[in-house]
């Protein structure tokens, strides 16, 4: 860089410039892109300079010129290429998914005032993207991200599961991220949870791999309770507050598209949770439950969530949703059904909305997604599908 401002401060100098973008398939940007979005009246925070070409000529003979073409990206790119043959890994892009719950049993409420449920939980191809490169800071972690609203600071799950990440391994590693949100909040969708699972895996793996999934899995229960469900395979068994976990195998005739559809209202959870009466839940075995759709898929009678009629009392257009998608796509769907606390209700057996979502105004504001059911390897982190959905931004994080 000081050759940079030495040229330019003796030559006239015309910059060539081009959008900012946060990584550019692993090479360097400015650290300004690590910003959070929004409107600036400095155009300069949204733009980088790619190149600069200047041109000089002798005082005394006018008819001698000199151009210089000046790459910054690629000495930025070398820069970095060197950090990293000298420091290891500083940069990473990681996929993280959401959730959906195919059904979801309250069996009880605990005395530490948590409920105990059963659930089979599975990881699905909607899913945010989130970008870490380590930070010169020895003191603080750098949270930006596409969405107005989400919490930059300690109350955001990211940066609580990097805060665990040092308390638990004593590496003091500190990060700026940025989070491409994709999946909404209050959704019932396990967007936070996920994020938080996906910082502690990118920790890890800066740290060269110090923590084993396992003990992963067991620290982020201290954050959350779905959180330890992402360090399965894809498909589990959970049980507890949602932190017990047991890995089950995804059948075969799982391989079904699926849609999804939230409205712009969210359910607090625990709001939902408030309103919960275990007299009115389901009475079925979740084991039977469990067995059922392993060995025949899904189907509109396995997919029972508890959470449903609490859900509806906290936001009654909901239900009347749930039930016209259900009317609308008999015959399509295999079953249709809220994840979680709601409020996203999910059609299995098709990746196409019914049409009334966008005949009537009053779902002008609904978010829609076709998604699949997806697992990871074991030593890998999830992968986006190959199929890219909706490039459209969330609302916000959970």
């Amino acid at each position: 860089m000081a050759a940079s401002h030495s040229l330019c401060s003796h030559l006239s100098c015309n910059s060539y410039i081009s959008n900012n973008t946060y990584f550019n398939h692993g090479r360097f940007v400015s650290p300004s892109s690590f910003k959070p979005h929004g409107p600036s009246k400095n155009k300069s925070h949204s733009r980088r300079i790619s190149s600069i070409r200047a041109t000089a000529s002798n005082s005394k003979t006018s008819n001698q010129q000199v151009e210089i073409v000046y790459d910054l990206e690629e000495k930025f790119n070398k820069l970095a290429d060197e950090v990293d043959r000298n420091a290891g890994m500083s940069r990473l892009t990681l996929f993280s998914p959401c959730k959906i719950n195919v059904f979801l049993r309250i069996t009880g409420k605990r005395a530490d005032g948590y409920h105990d449920l059963a659930s089979l939980f599975h990881v699905i191809s909607l899913g945010d993207e989130i970008k870490f490169s380590l930070s010169p800071s020895k003191s603080k972690d750098r949270l930006s991200t596409n969405v107005p609203g989400i919490p930059l600071d300690e109350r955001n799950l990211i940066i609580k599961a990097l805060n665990l990440f040092r308390k638990k391994t004593g590496i003091e590693n500190y990060f700026w991220i940025h989070l491409d949100k994709k999946v909404p909040t209050g959704a019932g969708l396990g967007g936070g949870s996920s994020n938080a699972a996906t910082a502690l895996w990118a920790a890890n793996q800066f740290s060269g791999f110090v923590a084993t999934e396992k003990e992963l899995q067991e620290w982020s229960s201290e954050i959350g309770s779905d959180i330890p469900f992402f360090f399965s395979r894809g498909a589990a068994y959970c049980t507890g507050r949602g932190e017990v976990v047991e890995d089950v195998a995804s059948p075969g005739h799982f391989e079904v598209p699926m849609v999804l559809v939230k409205p712009p209202e969210a359910c607090s959870t625990a709001e939902v949770y408030k309103r919960l009466r275990l007299d009115q839940t389901s009475h079925i075995d979740p084991s039977v439950l469990l067995d059922k759709v392993l060995r025949d898929g899904i189907s509109q009678d396995v997919c029972v969530n508890d959470l449903e009629t609490p859900a509806f009392d906290v936001l009654p257009s909901l239900k009347r949703l749930k039930q016209r998608i259900a009317a609308a796509g008999r015959g399509q769907y295999d079953a249709v059904f809220m994840s979680g606390s709601g409020s996203t209700i999910v059609g299995v057996g098709s990746p196409d909305p019914p049409q009334f979502l966008f005949d009537d105004e009053e779902y002008n504001g609904v978010f829609l997604s076709e998604a699949n059911f997806i697992t990871r390897s074991e030593n890998q982190w999830y992968t986006r599908p190959v199929s890219a959905y909706s490039d459209a931004p969330a609302e916000s994080d959970e």
